[in-house]
């Protein structure tokens, strides 16, 4: 692992909605996903109120103020008992900042936040073949979960949607501890 030097780690506020925009813009690119992180963008004031709630968790990596890597996870709380778990929704690093440790300060940094609010366990799941991000995750502590994942189509004529669905049939969780 290379060294990460000049890099930040950055936990986003409801204020911070520049740097949200330009985290759309590297998962975009990241996950070959333009049309869906860029194209049809959620208008400011949506931003404003999502990066306000409590629940929702966006951390960026900054190289001299560039966003070049990020993470946006969900807290969830458990009905059963009193604690929650957190989702790594996304995680994507800029193609030429890879393998410079970036993804894991990123995951870090979530545990200490998921520590800071009592999460008993941080979640994510990889598509079959994403051999570099399960080796991450791994890396991390990520304990494997052969699990199956179901998208239900809200609406018939909703094509996209169920385009959605059929890509993600492929994933599989993974537990980080």
């Amino acid at each position: 692992m290379n060294s990460i030097e000049n890099i930040t780690i950055q936990h986003l506020s409801q204020k911070d909605i520049k740097l949200m925009q330009d985290l759309l813009n590297v998962f975009g690119d990241a996950f070959d996903e333009v049309e869906n992180y860029c194209k049809s963008r959620p208008k400011t004031d949506y931003l404003r109120k999502l990066l306000s709630r409590d629940y929702f968790i966006v951390l960026v990596a900054l190289k001299h103020g560039e966003v070049v890597g990020g993470l946006a996870a969900y807290e969830l709380y458990k009905f059963e008992q009193e604690r929650s778990e957190i989702y790594i929704y996304d995680l994507a690093v800029s193609t030429e900042y890879r393998r410079q440790g970036i993804a894991m300060a990123l995951i870090d940094a979530l545990k200490n936040i998921a520590v800071d609010r009592g999460a008993y366990v941080i979640f994510v799941q990889a598509d079959y073949g994403d051999d570099p991000a399960i080796e991450l995750y791994r890396k991390v502590g990520g304990v494997r979960e052969d699990v199956l994942h179901f998208d239900i189509v809200v609406k018939d004529d909703d094509s996209r949607m169920r385009e959605c669905a059929n890509a993600r049939m492929r994933e599989l969780p993974l537990l980080i501890n």
